[in-house]
């Protein structure tokens, strides 16, 4: 049995890097029967061309669906499009949910932009303990910091499409030649050059995951309660509230509240955002108080495909049928 890491999934088609060649392969039945959904980056056993098991995870991100990774670079672009810190704050609370550290880039730095800008990005964010990276891949400036930041690293390129993130990888290494595509003077947005995720080595220690441009992320898995668990500048706050569940919106006796002058408006205003979409989470669970069916089991100390609840009466009732024909077949006999 070798092991290998999935570096590239193309429809029904895995590819594995065991470091010393690349495989091609397809899953083993059981595995799609217990719906386990292997990602890039999943380090796996196969044989013969076959995945047989999933090695267990260091972690994940569900978007962009990617595992094993060491950090998350969140990279935005200064200007074209124009940067927005609200999806910037979205990416941000994303990793803090994974729990997988977090490096801010800001590309496009050679175009003109509000001077402010760039020490407004530094008074909100190195407070809160993130590093920062200002390049621009047109110009290679502060391309060798960012190298720097991917050293020894797998790490996975998030943000949205048009801000540079495949023009990055390819001032690092000009000889992956990706496809970039510049953005839309009229709407201001990129459209995706990266259409799957894929594992690309940029020297002999450093991985990028390079990821499809999205911008659904939305807190709606989430309870109201938490949102505030994902935002480094209410932790210390939130344990001087008067209440457990205080959402720090208007309640009596809120240390955030009371200490806002703290919390940069932007960060605020974004944290307010995920609590509405974190309360549509809420209602929705209300009313889903439903089992949910599990697809394996263990017996034997061995993970099994367990066989789903509709299948398992089908079974039954045609096993009562054979049982029925055969009653019927001795009570003729006899007759």
């Amino acid at each position: 049995m070798a092991e290998g890491q999935i570096y590239k999934i193309h429809s029904d088609f895995y590819y594995v890097d065991t470091g010393t060649e690349k495989i091609e392969c397809k899953i083993r039945e059981v595995l799609k029967k217990r719906k386990e959904r292997i990602l890039v980056g999943d380090f796996v056993e196969f044989s013969n061309g076959v995945i047989t098991s999933i090695i267990p995870r260091k972690n994940y991100i569900a978007r962009p669906s990617v595992a094993n990774i060491d950090r998350i670079i969140i990279v935005s672009a200064l200007k074209q499009p124009d940067l927005d810190f609200h999806q910037l704050n979205r990416y941000i609370a994303l990793a803090k949910y994974y729990k997988i550290p977090a490096v801010l880039c800001f590309n496009k730095d050679d175009l003109k932009y509000e001077k402010h800008l760039r020490a407004e990005i530094e008074d909100i964010y190195k407070p809160l303990g993130y590093e920062i990276v200002f390049t621009s891949a047109t110009e290679h400036n502060g391309i060798k910091a960012f190298q720097k930041v991917l050293k020894d690293k797998t790490s996975v390129l998030c943000g949205n499409s048009g801000v540079g993130k495949s023009s990055l990888i390819n001032a690092i290494n000009p000889d992956l030649k990706l496809r970039t595509k510049n953005v839309s003077e009229k709407t201001q947005r990129g459209t995706h050059t990266t259409r799957h995720c894929e594992i690309i080595n940029i020297d002999e220690t450093s991985r990028i995951v390079d990821t499809p441009g999205f911008s659904n992320v939305r807190f709606d898995f989430i309870l109201p309660q938490n949102v505030d668990l994902l935002f480094e500048e209410m932790l210390d706050l939130r344990e001087h509230c008067k209440y457990a569940d205080c959402l720090h919106i208007k309640e009596d006796g809120c240390a955030v509240l009371d200490n806002l002058e703290k919390i940069h408006e932007t960060r605020y205003s974004s944290y307010l955002e995920f609590v509405e979409e974190a309360k549509d989470y809420k209602e929705r669970i209300k009313y889903e108080g439903k089992k949910l069916e599990t697809s394996k089991k263990i017996v034997q100390n061995k993970e099994i495909a367990k066989i789903g609840a509709r299948k398992r009466q089908s079974s039954r009732n045609t096993l009562k049928q054979k049982l029925y024909d055969e009653l019927d077949k001795i009570n003729t006999d006899e007759e």
